[in-house]
Formats: C-alpha cells, structure tokens, sequence
C-alpha cells in the first residue's frame, strides 16, 4: 500500500485539534490583586527579618553601631560567623547525635504501630491508640518531673541516651497518628493478596508496606527533625553538660550578661542553628506535599 493511500484513509482530523488553542488571559480584577498584594505582603512579613539578619551577620560591630539596619554591609566580614561557629559549634554535632537516633527510632516506631493497626488490628487497638492520643495532647512541662525521677532511678539522667528516650516517647503518639491514617488509605485488597502469597507481618511491612511509605516518611521526618532540633527545655533539663544541643547553647551566646553584645556574632549564630531545617524544607519540600496529600491527616 502506497503513502499517499495511507493518507487517503486516514480519517481527517477536525479542525479544533488541528490549531493549538490561544491561552486565555486572567485579567486582574480587585480579588486576584487583593491576593497578590496580601502574599507580597506576607512574603514581606517572613523575609525581612531573615534579609536583617544575613546583612548584620556579615558586617562589623562599628558599621552596625553607625550604619542602618536595613543597609548593606559596606565590607563584609567572615570573622562572626567564625566567632559563632566556635561557640555554637560543639552543640551542632550535639544536637546532630540527639536528633538521629530521635527521629529514626520514633519514625520505625510509629511506623509499625500504624501498620498493626490499620491491618492486623490486634485486640484492645482501638483503646491502645486512644491512649496514644492522650498521651499527645499532655503537656510536656507535666512529664518532665515524672521523667526526671525515672531517668534518676534508672541512671540515664544527663545522658545521650536519656534525652533520645525522652525524645522518643513524646514522639510517638504524633508519629503513630500520621501512619496510621496513612496506612489506612491503603486498599485492603493489597494487604489480603500479601497474606494469600504466604507474607507475614514483618514480610509485608517490610516488602509492601515500607516501599509505599516515602512520601509519610518525609513528612514525618521533618516533623520530628524539626522538633527536637529546636527543642530547648527538654535538652536542658535531660541532655546533660557533655550533650547540650545547639538551641541551648544558642541561649547562653546571646542572653550572656558580661561584656559587650556582639550582635552580628549572634545573628550568624541564629542563622547556623535553623540551618539544618531550612535545609530539609527546602530539599524534602514536594515530599512534605505529597505526603500531606496522601492522607497524612486524614481520619
């Protein structure tokens, strides 16, 4: 058959699909400016004290005393943050070994809490997650004197292994509630086709379950990253003088009482602190909204 036989035959296409169609232009009406004016002003409101506190970090105590607050550095300096990640630096680390092993083990946790009972519902679930929530909505201020009296007891207090646990139970209501609810929006028709293939508990949590998890994962990453990085009271009062974390000694740079206040070496020292969970925001972001979208807090 010839070319121009095929293209006989071939039936002719109308002529709407033939042209692209002109994108409609959104004209500005008061409601769409409205908008636009109120996220500007918002986006305002977030940024310039983020936009104060980068430019004073970068200049001198002199040109401070002198210049604006809104002014560029004239010449920049490095020596603050030098200054600050000498005081703050060891809380860092601190806080990167309290806040590891606090997001992993509540993570797993709450993971295989959500998984046994959105599927295998085991008897008494639905009191053993009521309580679960209970447990999220007590005050932690309530906890510390009960807590501090076990870690005593038990000689974990002022240690490593003291804040993590501590960390560990206050996370693990929330991250429970997000699994579960997850789980939840999962057919049950891929649950039963795994047990009909012989898969057991941990088999298919692992195999099935766990694959299908990375959006929650990430928000309840950072979620719990987010929560003990900025913690202060719980670091201070279980953490110990050898695991305070960066918020904590954070507080000492910039309430210290003696001297002169170093304003630009406590603005880098503020930026170094939230560093880390700016950073998680920004690379885990379409994650967080994924996550959120497939029913992480769904009832």
């Amino acid at each position: 058959m010839s070319q121009s036989t095929v293209h006989a035959m071939a039936p002719a296409l109308p002529a709407s699909l033939d042209q692209t169609r002109p994108r409609k232009r959104r004209r500005l009406n008061a409601a769409r400016i409205g908008v636009y004016a109120f996220l500007f002003g918002a986006a305002l409101f977030f940024l310039l004290p983020l936009y104060v506190m980068i430019t004073t970090s970068f200049k001198t105590m002199d040109e401070i005393r002198m210049g604006s607050v809104l002014a560029l550095p004239v010449q920049l300096t490095l020596d603050p943050w030098r200054s600050a990640w000498g005081q703050v630096g060891a809380g860092f680390w601190n806080s990167v070994a309290i806040t590891l092993p606090s997001t992993v083990l509540p993570i797993l946790l709450g993971a295989v809490n959500g998984y046994a009972l959105s599927f295998w519902r085991p008897r008494f679930a639905k009191l053993l997650f009521g309580v679960l929530m209970a447990g999220a909505f007590i005050p932690v201020q309530v906890m510390i004197y009960p807590l501090v009296w076990m870690m005593a007891k038990a000689g974990l207090f002022g240690s490593l292994p003291a804040i993590v646990l501590v960390h560990c139970i206050f996370g693990m209501p929330v991250m429970t509630l997000l699994f579960r609810n997850y789980y939840a929006s999962v057919p049950h028709e891929l649950f039963q086709a795994a047990r009909i293939d012989g898969g057991g508990f941990w088999r298919i949590f692992a195999q099935v379950m766990l694959p299908m998890s990375l959006p929650i994962i990430v928000v309840a990453a950072i979620m719990q990253v987010t929560g003990v990085w900025n913690d202060y009271i719980l670091g201070l009062v279980f953490a110990g003088r050898d695991n305070l974390p960066m918020t904590v000694q954070l507080n000492n740079v910039i309430n210290t009482t003696t001297g002169t206040r170093l304003y630009n070496v406590n603005m880098a020292a503020t930026i170094l602190t939230a560093a880390l969970p700016l950073a998680i925001y920004f690379i885990s972001g379409r994650w967080f909204v994924r996550g959120i979208a497939a029913g992480a807090v769904k009832g």
